[in-house]
């Protein structure tokens, strides 16, 4: 395992541009088996996850060329289906979790769609149900060996129907939209997820030649085609970076300007940050998260105390209340924070009480934080990084603790944040990536 050796306490200064967004990429990405013509996708983010995506492309037969920078081409023309059942195909899917979204256009464009029971995060179940069920609902015949953990998914010819998702998953409606649109008939999604990230995929769709209509609502109705062609997609900045370094800059007392944000697409986030006492300043697409020797939790109007919870897009993404629970540490004031999705995802805690925050894990989704007002600065220790996350964090952590921290298993971090030391040191940051 690789670590992150950081010496705290030293303030950043500078500018930041954002990543394309991890999540996007996942999913448009997937999206190229969807025809045999090129599909050119900019701003792809070049980190650990997207980069096994691509050789995952390139291994089922996808032509894959870089043209420079974070731009890619991809042409899916002579896809090797028989890849799906061979024992590296296993390997490789089964160490990403976006990988089950190759499903959806497989299944649409030959027939059939395989994946192992893919990897990802440990931060708890994480169920595939949403994505099978909608399958079956457009036709197609559902098994599952559990012995090999491998799901198999096969249809001469998809046929659209109505469906309502038991839940807005969005890999889930990312996976079933793009088996609709090439369904016969016409396919209805109620409770569909909405995300920024899933209105970029079905844009990208339709300019492939896809007939979808509500996008950015939960209901989507999908006119099937008998085949899509090629285009250019350019992908969003993530979101999730984005507050990454907005509480990171809070945590850290340090002066910040995030350039190229797609502010209109990042909804309640800056809000949120807002809420904790943080300076959030939109100049144009721009963000600037100003030095503030102190910040202050808001209270609701009644006087009650502020609560922080995750939801369903335009809810609060859970990808950030492990950064909202870092940010609040060192605020004046007290938060309760709730994370619904995942009954593991709060368990770095621990590793902030250590450093001497005030946290009471109140059960596995929630959690209460009493903010240090910058009485008390946090100290380094020695951790590892459970997921993505919590990894970045427990960095932002360190990055604002008084003296050295270690963090092992930064893979995970690198899984989702593009050259993330190189960066921060380029602002004063002083981060030592260890062998």
């Amino acid at each position: 395992m690789g670590s992150f050796k950081i010496e705290g306490g030293h303030r950043l200064q500078g500018e930041l541009t954002p990543q394309g967004a991890k999540n996007e990429a996942l999913q448009v990405l997937c999206a190229v088996l969807l025809t045999s013509e090129p599909v050119i996708i900019r701003n792809v983010p070049d980190i650990v996850d997207v980069n096994k995506m691509i050789d995952l492309l390139r291994a089922m037969g996808v032509a894959v060329e870089k043209l420079g920078g974070g731009d890619w081409r991809f042409q899916a023309k002579q896809v090797d289906i028989e890849f799906f059942l061979r024992p590296e195909f296993k390997k490789m899917g089964g160490g990403l979790r976006g990988s089950v979204m190759v499903v959806g256009p497989s299944l649409a464009r030959f027939g059939k769609g395989y994946i192992p029971t893919p990897g990802g995060d440990k931060i708890g179940r994480r169920r595939m149900d949403t994505h099978f069920i909608g399958f079956e609902r457009l036709g197609a015949t559902i098994s599952y060996d559990r012995a090999e953990g491998f799901f198999k998914a096969e249809a001469k010819q998809l046929k659209g129907t109505y469906m309502l998702l038991d839940e807005a998953s969005v890999t889930g409606t990312a996976n079933i939209v793009m088996a609709a649109v090439l369904a016969e008939g016409q396919t209805t999604i109620f409770n569909a997820a909405c995300e920024p990230y899933l209105q970029q995929l079905c844009n990208m769709l339709v300019r492939m030649g896809a007939k979808i209509r509500g996008i950015g609502s939960n209901l989507l109705t999908i006119d099937g085609v008998k085949e899509l062609g090629g285009t250019e997609h350019r992908m969003l900045p993530d979101m999730i970076e984005i507050g990454s370094f907005i509480g990171m800059a809070a945590l850290t007392r340090s002066s910040i300007t995030i350039k190229d944000t797609g502010y209109e697409h990042l909804g309640i986030i800056p809000d949120t940050f807002r809420r904790l006492g943080i300076t959030v300043e939109r100049k144009g697409d721009d963000i600037h998260v100003p030095a503030q020797e102190h910040y202050t939790i808001q209270r609701f109007i009644d006087g009650s105390l502020m609560n922080i919870s995750d939801a369903p897009w335009p809810g609060f993404t859970p990808d950030l209340i492990s950064i909202v629970i870092v940010a609040a540490t060192q605020a004046k004031g007290s938060v309760l924070i709730h994370q619904k999705m995942f009954e593991s995802r709060l368990f770095f805690v621990d590793k902030l009480i250590e450093m001497g925050a005030q946290i009471t894990l109140c059960d596995p989704h929630r959690v209460q934080v009493n903010g240090l007002n910058f009485e008390q600065a946090l100290r380094g220790i020695t951790m590892t990084s459970p997921d993505i996350r919590a990894g970045v964090s427990l960095l932002i952590a360190a990055l604002s603790a008084e003296g050295t921290s270690t963090i092992h298993n930064i893979e995970q971090v690198d899984r989702g944040y593009q050259h993330i030391a190189e960066r921060l040191n380029a602002l004063g940051a002083r981060i030592q990536r260890l062998p």
